[in-house]
């Protein structure tokens, strides 16, 4: 008898525990089916205003399209890997297509922020709002469009990674060859300018001089989808450069609060350096910095930078079980910009710094919530934006990938 109470309990709990997995597949899904609906009019990532009826009434966050664009094609190529689903496949092809406009538009094989249509009504607004990083025309999508400038390194990091995850979880060759041709269109012009990212008029809206690690990165990421192409300038790279990735890191972890996105950028640019430089010389340089970069943000609650040093250091229960944790209790977040002030809540200990990590739940909402302090007290608008999602899409298909959910 007590063996069959034992039996049954065993059931119970498995069913319980299939049951709280479909519903996070479901909860994922969900969120693209939105960002398919609402978050990629012209094909690359927008966040939009709504009204009270969740009518969009305009878009927002135009500057940062090419970075999360590139991550949501990272979450749903891992998504295809995982399931099979065409759905997810038709987006990553989605995505492709959006990160290659975001190169067509310029001309000149620069990576624009975002673009627009001229004759969208929502054109007035998306460049009011990114003005001051230089508006310029150029032909997308087959028609006349504004594109936005002043392009930042991490556009460039957040589109490679995401052409790098669909290369490896590619398993079609014309896509693969789509993956390819885009890569060797994303950095050719960077390679040509002596890696500074250079604006119609000829002026560097950044360079990557100063950052070694990103630059090996990016060439690391442009080997995965073209291996003909980058593997040499790679290796040429890498032969100083491969020895001084430590002080950019050094320096970013100095003061772990300020610029907080700066972690989000040093996450992806590790991925490419540890896992396609796994061992060796060179090897040991990269995880050393990172393990510099790790001990920082180890315990700043993180799910994407969990699955992240999932992917190149491999399982660990006490980390994996919290990165479950974290997912489980984004979803309580609203999907909106609330205002959120945890002030009378939580301890301060400095300006908008709360004095240990706010939970999840109650961090305040943006668009990228693993990009932002995890200490941060305060924030939000008025809760008509809405965000794409892709910080619960992108670890949860990791996880589901490397075997953290299950």
């Amino acid at each position: 008898m007590l063996s069959w109470f034992r039996l049954v309990a065993v059931g119970v709990c498995f069913c319980l525990s299939l049951i709280r997995g479909l519903a996070a597949e479901s909860d994922a899904v969900a969120i693209s089916e939105t960002i398919t609906a609402r978050h990629m009019p012209y094909g690359t990532i927008l966040d939009p205003f709504l009204d009270e009826e969740g009518n969009v009434t305009g878009y927002t966050r135009c500057g940062d399209s090419a970075l999360w664009t590139g991550y949501y094609l990272a979450a749903e190529s891992y998504r295809y890997k995982v399931t099979r689903d065409p759905q997810a496949f038709a987006n990553v092809y989605r995505a492709l297509d959006g990160i290659l406009e975001l190169i067509r538009v310029t001309g000149s094989g620069l990576l624009a922020r975002c673009y627009v249509p001229k004759d969208s009504p929502y054109a007035e607004g998306m460049l009011n709002e990114e003005k001051h990083s230089g508006i310029h025309e150029g032909t997308c999508l087959g028609q006349p469009c504004w594109w936005i400038g002043n392009t930042s390194r991490d556009q460039y990091i957040g589109a490679a990674f995401g052409l790098a995850v669909a290369a490896e979880m590619a398993d079609v060759d014309y896509v693969k060859t789509h993956i390819r041709n885009i890569s060797i269109l994303l950095l050719s012009k960077l390679m040509d300018d002596d890696w500074a990212v250079r604006m119609p008029d000829g002026s560097a809206s950044t360079v990557f001089w100063q950052r070694p690690d990103q630059k090996l990165s990016l060439l690391l990421a442009g080997r995965v989808a073209a291996p003909d192409y980058f593997a040499r300038p790679y290796s040429r790279a890498r032969t100083f450069e491969g020895l001084i990735v430590m002080p950019p890191v050094a320096i970013d972890v100095a003061e772990p609060h300020e610029s907080y996105f700066k972690f989000n950028l040093l996450a992806a640019t590790f991925f490419h350096l540890l896992r396609q430089e796994p061992d060796g010389f060179y090897g040991d340089r990269y995880a050393d910095a990172y393990a510099v970069f790790r001990r920082t943000v180890d315990g700043h609650g993180n799910a994407f930078f969990h699955m992240i040093d999932r992917a190149v250091r491999g399982p660990d229960e006490r980390r994996d079980a919290e990165t479950r944790d974290l997912l489980a209790r984004w979803l309580q977040r609203p999907r909106t910009d609330l205002w959120i002030d945890n002030r009378e809540r939580y301890a301060e200990c400095g300006d908008n710094r709360a004095c240990d990590v706010i939970p999840v739940e109650d961090r305040p909402r943006t668009d990228f919530l693993w990009q932002r302090s995890p200490f941060q007290m305060w924030g939000g608008l008025y809760g008509t934006i809405e965000g794409a999602g892709i910080d619960y899409t992108l670890p949860y298909w990791m996880g589901r990938y490397y075997g953290v959910l299950e």
